[in-house]
């Protein structure tokens, strides 16, 4: 292997590699202190802990526990008895569908890879990231303990409406206020039963883990009870006897014997019943006009299967609160001033009824499809118990609810179904009343299984909080990642309980379930987008080994999870994504950042790669241009930025919108800088980060800065993501020998960018420039528009004034007349122009006619070629050319000062244009032999004769039309002017660099355009 011993430190050995899965322990995410905390008897135990369960006991028997419970026990009949056998049917068959596919997805991510303990919240956020993952996780712990104050709550109805009704503490008087009594008794026995519950886990889990099995086998005992009590009613239905008022149902709490006149030893009395709906016990006492007129019978509360009571149920009784239970075909007498009194013995509706409550009230009932997945270090095949065992437990509880739904319709009378607490079958939990071989079977297995399903969301939402804590994606929630020496969740145990607190407070359970509800069906609906995601993705990693799934049941598991959480309850649903989003979008901007490989980012990777070749079809239109800018910056030797005001220039161009590339060039061979290349990457992206720059770094190393510079301009970005604009700062210092390439690498962007056809910005004096914290509370942003350039020195004030910091300066044009313009149509026009490219500026036409050329102009020109000839021919070292430099600066400043006495020379004629008629012109007029003798002119003086005509004429522009500028806008903020091009010749660069120079002398802010060929604003809308 000594080909590969210099790799080996970064890549081990296969063998070694082998040997380290091999002994991989699967630990819940962020135990790794407690593990380190655990003494030597811990030790022992986690020795003995070792993964043993199958499917059956690990998977199979949790889920079932999880899913059957309090619903099924004090409710499933009544919402039989309200919606009826075929939509109750349809509601079990929804909420089982949805619970099955989300199987299916999570069955699928499950098996893809290793799952530590952690259930749906590990699965989620290493599937969707932690913006998601906490979001969900945090509705899900949610979720759990509401549903710890559901089983809590169902616990206490059936302790004091079945059990022991005598141990109520606030009673009430004659039926009066009767239910805001009993919410006070749920409110004062579930605080605490809540606290006994949470002292049982504080001291202990195990105690809780050693009594599962017995809950579990009061579930399996109920069930087993409900089943055999169907079939005896085949045969020998039990007697149990409802009292009938008429049509109307009565409850028999207050009454024993079902008729108006008891008769003993041959004297008739009145019954209690009598009492109830009359002012006195006589015979002729005034009573209830319907009760005078109706009679009381009796029916079988069970009639049986062989009924065909089956027909009767078939169909919805939805109607308001209060609303009496009937039974339909039965014979009644209207009473027309009958009123009906909340003390008289009628069974009615507690609540309001409708489709859309049901199914929120029973969703909770299919709930607990995780527990496998939670469960999942402790199993012998985590990939292959938790698909099977999950699936199978819903496959099986799906079944026990739509044969109960059938069998319920079947054997029950549809008053007793519609009886919600059992008052018309002497206060009986309903569904016992058809258990067999005693009502007390359901009662008390019914007890003891809520009791242990609120222990065990008591235990297991502290630790999924503890997770989510550890994984330090929330950071306020940090706190609840810590407890006890042994890791016991202490502080999150104490915050569920309050959560928990506020939902035995609501006190009702019907108002409860649609709660938690929403936080399940939520969790579920990203579960099912999690494994939708992936698989659209295909991403190399997803290689699940459960393969009986599809992304379309992913995508229809998620979106029936989002209609049932706005058929349940859309204020709910509504607040319950609000609350998400709130998570999402605090974990974005404050939580920690991690790097999970989510889907979301292959999501966002290949939604730009679609978005990049659909940008590829053509350039965007005039409507849609934007600066697309690359920034070129400086670095010094230490390989921070020169100029940050540069980025906040951009920032202020950009506003956060299209496409920014913030580049640099290092000088070396990419070997040697690679490590410089990085650090001064992250330098520029700290400088970006500070200046609210948005957008992407790009550090290339090249063997000379000409070359760096220019592979930037032509290959940064990507497709039709590439830049149109480059943004450079002016080289202040370009004059000193120091660094004789500075102006000549500035000169090569210039000609690459117009190659490109790309616009180019240069910042004069980008120093001075203000930052992003800068308000301009007045002033103005001045534009001098010479030459057009498609329309960018318009736009870019616009863009400028978008930004809080230019926000209130007002925008000025100005433009160029000469002596055969007419400057008042020149304005109007220009005013039209702008009014039709809905900008708001202020429009002045400046007049500049043709003047002579000053001898300070020859001076110049003439030091600008003696310097440029000089630093051509000669090779002089540093000190030989700054002796060169000073004797040229002395000479220059002897000859002005003579100037200055003889200034009446000939005048040159010179254009100011702005239109391509008028250069033809100008060109024809200097061509002319009948004009001026230009040659007299260059005579005036010997030193005059060898110089250029042309480098006059543009020293003459350049000179001009800064003391235009610096006349009228010395006080702007900015100045925004059109750039001259290079010359083609390459033997007159020196000179351009000249010229730009006294273009611009004596300005505080330059922004020198120069556009790139096309049109970039339209007065089309």
């Amino acid at each position: 292997m000594a080909l590969f011993e210099e790799e080996m430190d970064s890549n081990p050995m296969v063998s070694s590699l082998l040997n380290k899965l091999a002994n991989y322990t699967n630990l819940t995410q962020g135990v790794v202190e407690h593990e380190e905390a655990e003494n030597y008897e811990g030790a022992k135990k986690k020795e003995v802990k070792s993964p043993r369960m199958g499917t059956f006991i690990g998977v199979y028997l949790p889920c079932m526990q999880n899913i059957l419970g309090v619903i099924l026990f004090l409710r499933l009949t009544w919402i039989v008895g309200t919606a009826g056998i075929l939509e109750s049917f349809a509601i079990v068959f929804m909420c089982c569908a949805c619970t099955m596919l989300t199987a299916i997805s999570m069955s699928a991510i499950a098996t893809n890879g290793v799952v530590p303990a952690g259930g749906s919240y590990y699965m989620i956020s290493r599937a969707l990231g932690p913006e998601f993952g906490g979001a969900v996780g945090l509705c899900f712990y949610l979720g759990t303990t509401f549903a710890g104050s559901m089983y809590i709550l169902g616990t206490i109805e059936i302790l004091l409406t079945y059990i022991v009704p005598n141990a109520t503490i606030f009673k009430a008087a004659e039926n009066v206020g009767e239910k805001e009594a009993m919410l006070n008794n749920m409110r004062v026995y579930g605080t605490c039963c809540i606290v006994l519950m949470a002292l049982v886990v504080f001291v202990g889990v195990k105690y809780v883990n050693k009594l599962a099995l017995v809950f579990l086998a009061c579930v399996v005992l109920s069930i087993m009870a409900i089943y055999a009590g169907v079939i005896k009613t085949g045969f020998d239905p039990p007697d149990f006897r409802v009292c009938l008022l008429g049509n109307r149902t009565l409850s028999r709490r207050n009454f024993d014997v079902c008729a108006k006149y008891i008769t003993e030893m041959n004297i008739t009395y009145t019954s209690k019943l009598w009492n109830l709906f009359c002012d006195s016990s006589l015979h002729n006492a005034t009573c209830d006009p319907y009760f005078d007129i109706n009679n009381v019978t009796e029916i079988q509360g069970i009639p049986g299967l062989m009924s065909g009571v089956i027909v009767d149920n078939l169909w919805s009784h939805y109607g308001p609160q209060g609303m009496l239970v009937e039974r339909e075909n039965q014979p009644s007498l209207p009473a027309a001033d009958s009123k009906f009194s909340i003390s008289m013995p009628y069974v009615a509706n507690d609540i309001a009824t409708f489709f859309t409550l049901l199914v929120g009230i029973y969703f909770p009932s299919v709930t607990g499809i995780m527990a496998g997945s939670n469960r999942s270090g402790d199993l012998k095949d985590a990939q292959k118990s938790i698909p099977t065992g999950t699936i199978m437990a819903i496959a099986t509880t799906s079944f026990i609810y739509m044969s109960c739904v059938v069998l319920f319709g079947a054997c029950i009378e549809g008053v007793v179904l519609r009886d919600k607490y059992g008052e018309a079958v002497n206060g009986n939990l309903v569904i016992g009343t058809l258990s067999w071989p005693s009502p007390w079977v359901i009662v008390i297995g019914s007890f003891f299984s809520t009791c242990g399903a609120g222990l065990q969301s008591l235990t297991g939402a502290p630790r999924l909080l503890q997770a989510i804590a550890r994984d330090g994606i929330v950071p306020f929630l940090q706190v609840f990642g810590h407890g006890k020496a042994n890791g016991e969740p202490t502080w999150a145990l104490l915050l569920t309980a309050a959560i928990c607190e506020i939902g035995i407070l609501i006190a009702s359970l019907d108002s409860v379930a649609p709660i938690l509800s929403m936080f399940f069906l939520m969790c579920y609906m990203f579960v099912n987008l999690a494994c939708a995601v992936q698989t659209l993705l295909r991403t190399p990693n997803w290689r699940p080994r459960f393969k009986f799934y599809h992304w379309t049941l992913s995508f229809l598991g998620m979106t029936l999870c989002l209609a049932l959480m706005f058929i349940s309850s859309w204020y709910y649903a509504l607040v319950a994504i609000l609350i998400a989003g709130c998570i999402y979008k605090y974990i974005e901007y404050r939580g920690a950042e991690k790097e999970w490989g989510d889907g979301i980012r292959g999501l966002s990777l290949n939604a730009a790669r679609y978005a990049l070749i659909k940008l590829e079809d053509g350039p965007p239109h005039t409507k849609n241009w934007r600066p697309q800018l690359l920034v070129l910056l400086n670095l010094d030797s230490e390989h921070n930025v020169k100029h940050p005001r540069l980025l906040s220039l951009t920032t202020q161009l950009k506003a956060g919108k299209g496409l920014t590339i913030v580049g640099s060039v290092l000088k070396g061979t990419y070997l040697e800088k690679r490590s410089d290349g990085k650090r001064s990457e992250q330098n520029i992206k700290a400088v970006m980060a500070a200046e609210k720059t948005k957008g992407f770094c790009h550090v290339i190393v090249s063997s000379n800065l000409k070359d760096g510079f220019s592979h930037l301009i032509q290959s940064a970005g990507l497709g039709g993501m590439k830049h149109n604009t480059v943004l450079i700062s002016w080289p202040q210092l370009w004059k000193q020998p120091d660094d004789p390439l500075c102006w000549q690498n500035f000169i090569d962007i210039v000609r690459d960018t117009t190659a490109a056809h790309q616009a180019l910005l240069v910042a004069r004096n980008v120093d001075s420039f203000p930052d992003n914290h800068e308000r301009f509370s007045e002033g103005t942003i001045d534009v001098w528009w010479i030459v057009h350039d498609g329309g960018l020195l318009m736009l870019l004030p616009f863009l400028l004034r978008q930004h809080k910091v230019w926000r209130k300066c007002k925008m000025r044009i100005f433009t160029v007349a000469q002596m055969n313009d007419n400057s008042i149509q020149m304005k109007k026009d220009l005013q039209k122009f702008l009014y039709h490219l809905r900008l708001n500026a202020e429009v002045e036409v400046v007049e500049m006619h043709e003047s002579d050329i000053s001898a300070f102009t020859y001076e110049k020109t003439l030091v600008m070629e003696q310097r440029s000839q000089m630093l051509k021919q000669m090779q002089l070292s540093r000190t030989e050319r700054e002796r060169e430099a000073q004797l040229i600066h002395d000479r220059n400043t002897a000859s002005h000062s003579f100037l200055n006495e003889n200034t009446d020379v000939s005048p040159e004629r010179v254009h100011m244009t702005w239109t391509k008629e008028k250069l033809i012109a100008e060109k024809q007029r200097n061509r002319d032999p009948s004009g001026m003798g230009v040659k007299d002119i260059f005579n005036m003086k010997p030193e005059w004769e060898g110089l250029n005509r042309s480098n006059v004429r543009r020293m003459h522009t350049a000179v001009k039309l800064n003391e235009v500028v610096r006349s009228r806008s010395q006080d702007a903020h900015v100045v925004l002017l059109n750039m001259p091009g290079p010359p083609k010749n390459r033997c007159g660069d020196e000179n351009y660099m000249e010229f730009l120079e006294v273009l611009t002398e004596g300005l505080s802010r330059v922004l020198l355009v120069r556009g790139g060929g096309r049109e970039v604003i339209t007065i089309y809308s």
